[in-house]
């Protein structure tokens, strides 16, 4: 085992009254809430790339962090560190997955070839791991984004050679996605955008964009992976601006090309705010579209104007998500991946645990207020009361299609009397969440 965490030990419920900062306080994996385990609720997932590649650096300064799978051997033997380094963290942590991209387990190779066979044999080692740790994959993912090749783009390149290694990328990592177990398959358009409309085709791009979501599509039916492909939005950063802007333009772009049936949206909080959305806002449009997948749970930070990636901590924000979530009937194959960093001051190994345990045990308290709400009762009952009219005969006469627009401006005409407005009690409703929110 890697000797990085040998100081720490493995992570324990310990209940609300624990003073030990390696304990969680409030996660217990085995609790029921709504007559299922808190564990199978949350899904909690671990992301390699900023847990085990991030070396701290910033646009301003290098890395920060001294990981002994760094630096000093062949790129090889420092990913074969990095995953016994990772798959320890996973077990000492106790969350039930982890998240990876393929650069971030296997180093690129001078060639696609020597890429290509690095990543294989990175494969066997992370399908080691998992064996001898019980640990699940939750999804992975290419990255298309990072090197040099994808500046202008993977799928939505201008050169249709570059596709084809992005094409590469996808095919390996979807098949060793199924190979090692993985519930999902993320596809995350980091550079499917542009930075400015006078050296790009935007229709033709999108085209592009669409035929490789197809193409993904029939790999997956061929290969018989039966996960749940995801889009994960974003409006900009790194592009000026990204295809896959927020929940509702991935819908849009789903539905036009005939995909909304196939694919669904990884949502990420610090992505939804980016947007000028909530999180709360991104998961009930997705609920309500039929395309809620997965969740990327994490904060941005309000005074910053980019994408901070903090670990989340804002309970009655959580509980609101995680209300929504419920009310859709859950995330399927989708869990809470902490795709989140800890800060470049954050030096020492205990710092990757006490945000992680953070994290955690913000969500559990979120999902017992959750709870609380969904049992309570008042909150879905005003909803019901509000949108009462539209569930009468009348309302569902119109809604299926049986009265015409003359129909009922004729039928305002002959009753002739005006309808008063109803108080929409936001004041009530957010006093009530907060009493939810109450110890």
């Amino acid at each position: 085992m890697s000797s990085y965490f040998q100081d720490i030990p493995p992570i324990r419920f310990a209940g609300a009254a624990s003073e030990d900062p390696l304990s969680f306080r409030h996660y217990d994996a085995d609790r029921l809430v709504l007559g299922r385990r808190m564990a199978d609720h949350l899904r909690f997932a671990v992301c390699y790339w900023h847990s085990f590649c991030w070396t701290g650096l910033d646009p301003f300064g290098g890395g920060t962090f001294e990981r002994p799978w760094f630096e000093g051997a062949a790129p090889m033997v420092l990913a074969e560190r990095k995953a016994q380094a990772a798959f320890d963290f996973f077990e000492r942590l106790g969350a039930p997955y982890y998240c990876f991209h393929d650069r971030d387990v296997a180093p690129e190779g001078a060639t696609p070839r020597e890429s290509h066979e690095n990543f294989l044999r990175m494969v066997d080692v992370l399908g080691e791991h998992q064996q001898r740790t019980g640990m699940k994959l939750l999804w992975g993912t290419a990255n298309l984004f990072s090197h040099r090749r994808f500046m202008s783009g993977a799928a939505t390149n201008p050169d249709p050679r570059i596709f084809e290694l992005a094409a590469l990328q996808v095919r390996d990592a979807l098949d060793a996605t199924l190979r090692l177990g993985g519930e999902n398959y993320v596809l995350w358009g980091g550079r499917e955008g542009y930075e400015t409309l006078l050296n790009t085709r935007v229709g033709q791009e999108l085209d592009q964009f669409a035929r490789f979501l197809h193409l993904v599509v029939e790999h997956k039916h061929r290969i018989g992976f039966t996960g749940t492909l995801l889009i994960e939005p974003k409006p900009r950063e790194p592009s000026k601006h990204q295809y896959d802007f927020d929940t509702a333009t991935v819908y849009g772009f789903l539905a036009r090309h005939g995909l909304d049936k196939e694919i669904k949206v990884n949502i990420e909080a610090n992505h939804a705010t980016l947007s000028g959305h909530s999180f709360e806002h991104e998961i009930a449009t997705a609920a309500a579209l039929g395309i809620l997948g997965s969740i990327d749970m994490n904060r941005g930070d309000p005074q910053l104007g980019w994408d901070t990636d903090q670990f989340p901590n804002n309970v009655p924000e959580l509980a609101l998500a995680l209300y929504h979530i419920l009310q859709a009937g859950g995330l399927g194959t989708g869990g809470l991946n902490f795709d989140a960093k800890v800060r470049r001051q954050s030096i020492d190994a205990a710092d990757l645990f006490h945000g992680h345990i953070g994290g955690m045990d913000a969500c559990a308290r979120a999902l017992l207020v959750a709870e609380k709400m969904i049992t309570d009762g008042r909150l879905q009952a005003a909803l019901a009361q509000r949108y009462a009219g539209w569930d009468s005969a009348r309302g569902q006469a119109i809604l299926g299609g049986q009265l015409t627009l003359a129909d009922l401006a004729d039928a305002v005409l002959q009753h002739n009397t005006d309808t008063a407005p109803v108080s929409g009690r936001q004041e009530y409703l957010e006093n009530l969440v907060n009493r939810f929110c109450e110890p």
